[in-house]
Parts: C-alpha cells; sequence; structure tokens
C-alpha cells in the first residue's frame, strides 16, 4: 500500500474503526470524480462547486450530523470530521469543506435549542441539501471581540424583529437562503448579555451581499452583508431571547473539532503531493527524496499531521458523549492548523520553483492551510483560552 493510499496511522484503534473506514472509503468514491483541476478551476474562477455539492448531497453526507427524525445521518461530530478530513484530503482543500461544513455543523443551535416548529421548517431541507446556510457573526468594528456586536434586531410589534447593521465574512452568503446571524437586543454596550440568536432569510429586498476579494478559497464566497430593515418572525429566533451568546457557544467547539478535520485533510493532500515529488525528481543523479533537508520535513509533517488527528478524534468522543472538551477542541484546532501549515509550506520548498506553479497545487494548498491560523478563530485566542481557562492564569485582555 502506498503512503497515498494508506488511512492516517491511528484509525486502526479508533472507536468503531471499521465503520469508519467505510465511511471514509464512501466520501473518497464520491471526490474521486472531482480531482485537483476541477478545485483549481473553480477556485480560479470564482465558481461554487455545485456538481460537488450535489454529489455529496446525492450522498447523504451534507445532512450526517442531523438527527434521523429531520431526514439526516443521525451521526455525531467524530463521523462529521472524517467526512470532511476526507474531502480536504481529496484536493478539495477548503473549497469543498466550505461548501458543506456550515450546513453539517451551523445548525447545531437549532437541533438543540430550536423550536419544534423551526427544526420541521429547515432541517429536513438541509438534511437533503436543498437549503444552503450561512452563518453570520463577524463585524468590522467587532473582529474576535464578539462583545462588542452592534447588528440590532428591534421589536417589530407583533412578536418578531427588525434587522439593521452589517457582517463581514459571511461564508456562502451568495448561495444561501438563510443565516444564523447573531444580533442585539439588549442595550448597546451590553457585553455579551443581550444577544440573540435568529435564523433569518436573506432576502435580496431587504439584504445587500457583497463578497470580498481574498488570497484563497476563492470557489466559496466570503462576502460583507448588509441588513436593511430586515424582518424575522418570532418563530425563527433560535433559544430565548439575550441567551444567543451561550447557544452559541455549544456549537464553538464541534466548529474548532471540524476544522482541526478539514486541517489534517489539507496537511495530508499537500503532503501526498510533496512525498510524489520527492520520489520522482532527480537531481544530482538520484531522488530528492534521498537528501534528509528534503525528506526530514516531510516526516516531521506526517508524524504532525497524525498527532493533530488524534487530538481531534479525542475531542470529537468527548463531544459526542456530552463531556467537557473545549480544552480538547481548542487543542486540536491549535494542533491541526499548525501541522497543516508546516505540510504546505514543506510541500512547496520541495517542489522549489515549481512550488509556486499552480499545476502542482501545492500553492493552493498553502493559501488554504494558511488560513486555518486565523480562521475562525485566530491562534493567539486559542492560546489564550488555553492559559486562562486551563492553566488558570490571568486575562490578558
Amino acid at each position: 500500500m502506498s503512503f497515498v493510499d494508506r488511512p492516517l496511522y491511528g484509525d486502526d484503534v479508533a472507536a468503531e474503526p471499521a465503520e469508519l473506514e467505510l465511511l471514509a472509503e464512501g466520501v473518497r468514491r464520491v471526490c474521486a470524480d472531482f480531482d485537483d483541476t476541477y478545485w483549481a478551476t473553480c477556485d480560479a474562477e470564482h465558481r461554487f462547486p455545485w456538481d460537488f455539492y450535489r454529489a455529496m448531497a446525492a450522498g447523504g453526507w451534507v445532512g450526517i450530523a442531523i438527527p434521523e427524525a429531520y431526514g439526516g445521518g443521525g451521526r455525531g461530530v467524530s463521523e462529521a470530521a472524517v467526512v470532511l478530513r476526507e474531502v480536504a484530503a481529496s484536493g478539495a482543500a477548503m473549497n469543498g469543506c466550505s461548501a458543506l461544513h456550515l450546513t453539517i455543523f451551523g445548525l447545531a443551535p437549532v437541533v438543540r435549542f430550536g423550536s419544534e416548529r423551526l427544526k420541521q421548517a429547515v432541517l429536513p431541507r438541509a438534511a437533503r441539501g436543498d437549503l444552503h446556510v450561512a452563518f453570520g457573526v463577524t463585524e468590522p468594528d467587532a473582529g474576535t471581540d464578539t462583545s462588542r456586536i452592534t447588528t440590532r434586531a428591534e421589536p417589530d410589534g407583533a412578536g418578531g424583529y427588525r434587522i439593521r447593521g452589517r457582517k463581514i465574512w459571511t461564508t456562502k452568503a451568495l448561495e444561501s437562503e438563510v443565516v444564523l446571524l447573531l444580533v442585539r437586543t439588549g442595550p448597546a454596550g451590553g457585553g455579551f448579555e443581550g444577544l440573540t440568536l435568529l435564523l433569518a432569510d436573506l432576502d435580496p429586498d431587504h439584504v445587500e451581499i457583497r463578497p470580498i476579494p481574498k488570497m484563497g478559497r476563492n470557489a466559496v464566497a466570503s462576502c460583507e452583508v448588509v441588513y436593511d430593515d430586515l424582518p424575522v418572525p418570532e418563530w425563527r429566533r433560535v433559544g430565548a431571547e439575550g441567551e444567543g451568546w451561550r447557544i452559541l457557544l455549544h456549537g464553538l467547539n464541534a466548529e474548532r473539532i471540524l476544522l482541526a478535520a478539514e486541517s489534517v485533510g489539507i496537511g495530508r493532500a499537500a503532503l501526498s503531493r510533496a512525498v510524489a515529488y520527492a520520489r520522482e525528481r532527480e537531481v544530482f543523479g538520484r531522488p530528492i527524496g534521498a537528501n534528509q533537508a528534503i525528506s526530514h520535513p516531510l516526516a516531521r509533517a506526517h508524524v504532525q499531521l497524525g498527532a493533530a488527528w488524534q487530538m481531534a478524534r479525542h475531542a470529537a468522543a468527548r463531544y459526542d458523549r456530552g463531556l467537557e472538551c473545549g480544552e480538547a477542541a481548542n487543542s486540536a484546532k491549535y494542533l491541526a492548523a499548525e501541522a497543516a501549515f508546516a505540510a504546505a509550506d514543506a510541500a512547496v520548498q520541495t517542489h522549489g520553483g515549481m512550488g509556486y506553479a499552480s499545476e502542482y497545487h501545492v500553492e493552493r494548498y498553502f493559501r488554504e492551510a494558511r488560513l486555518q491560523r486565523i480562521a475562525p478563530v485566530s491562534q493567539e485566542m486559542t492560546l489564550n483560552y488555553v492559559a486562562q481557562r486551563v492553566l488558570g492564569l490571568p486575562r490578558s485582555y
């Protein structure tokens, strides 16, 4: 078995290893129809990967974590992590994962806190892949400090709301019908208190969407979204008014775990390309992989990716069992982002000047791996969590 084909080490001791490997094989079969050229073209043309998305939806992968009662697969974060790892590793990287993951994990607050009416309205469609979901939290004047958001929902006199404000980095807004939107319903300057979570329609009569030009992951746009008196009925609120931040926190650990899995996949894709090139490329009469300056960074990347995957599996298992997993989820995100970037950087270096050439694809992996150290939370904020919540050190901000 070649390096490219072998499972990531450690899968043989995972919980239910045979079932998880069958799941991974199923995803790989779908992804095999969408090669690096497909993803490079989507990225270059800023074209959403509709063919890929429809194939994944037809296979039931989009709804894998939605409860069976609403037409989904009823599986946990452990299974969803395997799905997204394999998508990224296929060469899709963040373009492929971003087309899927907001539906896979973004509706977790609705599953747990939404009313039955809201669940019936959105979850079956999401499970089928008919409903695309965006996520609206970040604002230009708040950034990482979510306590400072100002997008406001005022009562409309009939139990619902009217929304005014602006969000940035709303991924997939162009394709989405609805957005999970964090707004302020309490007093201005109220910090995390008085924030409310709504599942709002992206109604073009009240919403303006502008894509943000960016360095990579261009098949799935990230957007600035302006809300101008957008109506949202009361039944589209997720949980109680004023509890939005606490509700949102429930899904953040899952998000970190799944992004860790995606990072591992990106690293695997880059490493596979680099290993193949190091075996085939000859300089001074021998393969460049015979040189330790080439082989050691690739070996180190393999070890780091394996360790990151083990932490992601550990965090996912705790999440699925309802155990506290903040430390594990943040650790997995941190380790995987660093490992993916190191692997992609080593892949570019292995290719030398050709690492900058689009035809070898590692420059695309490099761009998408770099994003993982920034979004959706920076490495520095992840370390802040560990320093304060785990080590008990004083807050620095």
